[in-house]
């Protein structure tokens, strides 16, 4: 009897708090098995969704995750975040993009649509598409004083469709991340309105007429690996998954520093 309880316990905690927590213990399923049609002209798709951390939080617990988005909790993200399983996270070049979802067939389910960016990844799936939400976002779902006990459903259905991210009065940022030195430079790319995520970035050093495409390290960090010291200032070039591009001219500067923010004057529109 106890030990049919303790594993009816451990199914009510996995379903409520879904899998991005337990992104160690399960192995990732290869893109190609999965239909990567979720792109602007799709409407409305059916997924599921679950939830995990804290039941008002933001997700993970240092405000971040598999894409390096730190500081979820503030404004834009403003907890209203999500971890993507393969078609959604796209080895990366998913993060900060943006959705609408909704949902309707929970009685708890107020139909209202809200809007939720990808900044994780969700290595345990329970559907083609399944958004793993921060608790902030999965509540905020729900009818008016029924957020904990939609919160209390654990897997329920929803409909998503992409969107344009919104971030007004942000510029695209430039965070040098820690480690970066004279000739290895890792750069976290983030509010990017419009698309969100990117799929190319190009770096321009001082004096030199030639762009020089960067790796995508992991999530939204990119970063260059050079055979000589890199000379500063830095111009970024970024390509969006609609193909614009944008072009931030010596954004990082000549006396650039490990671990600081470098705000930029563009911005897509």
């Amino acid at each position: 009897m106890a030990m049919a309880g303790a594993v009816a316990l451990m199914s009510v905690l996995v379903a409520t708090y879904g899998a991005c927590a337990a992104a160690a213990q399960q192995e990732q399923q290869p893109a190609e098995n999965y239909d990567t049609s979720a792109a602007y002209s799709s409407g409305w798709l059916p997924a599921r969704a679950t939830w995990y951390g804290a039941p008002t939080g933001a997700g993970p617990d240092d405000n971040g995750g598999a894409c390096g988005f730190k500081n979820v909790n503030q404004y834009p993200f403003s907890s209203m975040t999500s971890c993507g399983n393969q078609p959604l996270f796209k080895d990366g070049k998913g993060c900060g993009s943006c959705y609408q979802i909704r949902c309707d067939k929970d009685q708890s389910c107020s139909g209202n649509i809200k809007t939720v960016m990808i900044t994780d990844m969700n290595y345990y799936p329970v559907a083609q598409y399944h958004f793993d939400l921060s608790g902030t976002a999965f509540g905020a779902m729900a009818k008016p004083g029924l957020n904990d006990k939609l919160r209390h459903s654990g897997i329920i259905d929803i409909q998503f469709r992409r969107v344009p991210c919104n971030f007004p009065g942000l510029k695209i940022n430039f965070h040098v991340v820690e480690g970066s030195n004279a000739v290895y430079l890792a750069v976290l790319i983030e509010y990017e309105d419009m698309d969100g995520d990117l799929t190319q970035v190009d770096m321009k050093e001082a004096n030199s007429g030639q762009w020089v495409p960067m790796r995508e390290s992991w999530g939204s960090i990119w970063r260059m690996d050079s055979n000589h010291r890199l000379q500063a200032p830095f111009s970024m070039r970024i390509t969006s998954d609609s193909g614009k591009q944008l072009v931030a001219n010596n954004v990082i500067p000549a006396n650039w520093r490990a671990n600081t923010d470098y705000r930029s004057f563009v911005q897509f529109s």
